[in-house]
């Protein structure tokens, strides 16, 4: 659907982007990320074909972008940052400019009109004016405007920035809906979003690729499986002195003092041990009681902050 072969941006000497190469199947919901000034916005630019890339060759459902600019971009819509919008129109007035602009077939437009607003949950504001829209619904209209064409891809920059937390849920249950029919490419800060929408991510630093995996391999990557975290009751302070108790220990930390009285610690172990049986035998011995044993969570975060600053080294 999508080949990225050997692509570099350069803006005079300065190079925004560095022999990138990545491929994206049909049906597939990816997460591009990256630190700003990483050349997230950069590679998005060139895929929609908005600027030209200075060498490699982009190709998108077949069509090389700097040979057949027209119909590779016929197959691309585009969801920009910003949610920049014709704010005096209405809602259907809009999408219906877009689907001027882009051509759209007469006899059929007006249907196709009525199903991409029905399909962003517009029909109740359609009449209204953009400018009189919440947050929310001028992303659904940014949205509505990319999907005019029947694109087979959909590019969205930053689809949830400024929206609360019950807009963020809709969109992103928009854009699951939408990866059921699409190939969707978006760009996001909030790594817990790219984590729960994504199937797979491409992770680009200082113009170069670090990483590109599913959100679970990256996770399971910098798991941590010889740390645990431990809850605990313990007014005489006893959980200090495991350490000598439990030879395997080679890191014991608290962490937070609880309103409860409850105690939570850090414990880390030698190598690949796993220390869980241990603390459980010789805690009860100690009069210790654990309220929570469990082992450290990965996260997708936790995995781009390793790979982004194993980079800047």
């Amino acid at each position: 659907m999508i080949e990225v072969k050997h692509v570099t941006k350069k803006y005079g000497k300065a190079v925004a982007v560095e022999d990138i190469s990545f491929s994206i199947k049909e049906g597939e919901i990816v997460g591009l990320l990256g630190p700003n000034g990483a050349g997230k916005s950069t590679t998005m630019n060139m895929l929609t074909g908005f600027i030209e890339q200075t060498e490699g060759d982009i190709i998108i459902d077949g069509y090389d972008m700097l040979k057949k600019p027209k119909k590779a971009k016929k197959e691309i819509g585009y969801m920009p940052e910003g949610v920049p919008l014709y704010t005096d129109l209405t809602v259907r007035e809009f999408v219906q400019y877009m689907a001027e602009i882009k051509q759209v077939d007469k006899k059929t437009r007006k249907e196709k009109i009525n199903q991409i607003i029905e399909k962003t949950g517009l029909k109740e504001v359609e009449k209204k004016l953009i400018k009189n829209l919440s947050r929310g619904y001028k992303q659904r209209v940014s949205m509505a405007g990319a999907l005019v064409g029947t694109p087979k891809i959909l590019i969205l920059d930053e689809p949830t920035v400024g929206l609360d937390p019950k807009q963020i849920t809709e969109i992103r249950s928009l854009i699951k809906e939408l990866g059921k029919t699409h190939t969707v490419i978006l760009s996001s800060h909030i790594l817990s979003e790219v984590s729960q929408i994504c199937n797979k991510v491409i992770i680009i630093n200082k113009g170069k690729i670090v990483a590109i995996d599913t959100p679970e391999n990256l996770e399971n990557k910098v798991s941590n499986n010889n740390c645990v975290y431990v809850t605990v009751e313990d007014p005489e302070n006893k959980v200090n002195n495991m350490k000598d108790k439990i030879k395997d220990i080679k890191k014991l930390e608290l962490i937070t003092e609880n309103e409860d009285g409850t105690k939570q610690y850090m414990i880390e172990a030698q190598g690949d041990i796993d220390l869980r049986k241990n603390i459980f035998s010789e805690f009860a011995k100690e009069n210790i009681t654990i309220f929570e044993l469990k082992k450290a969570d990965s996260t997708l975060e936790d995995a781009f902050m390793k790979l982004i600053e194993g980079g800047n080294k």
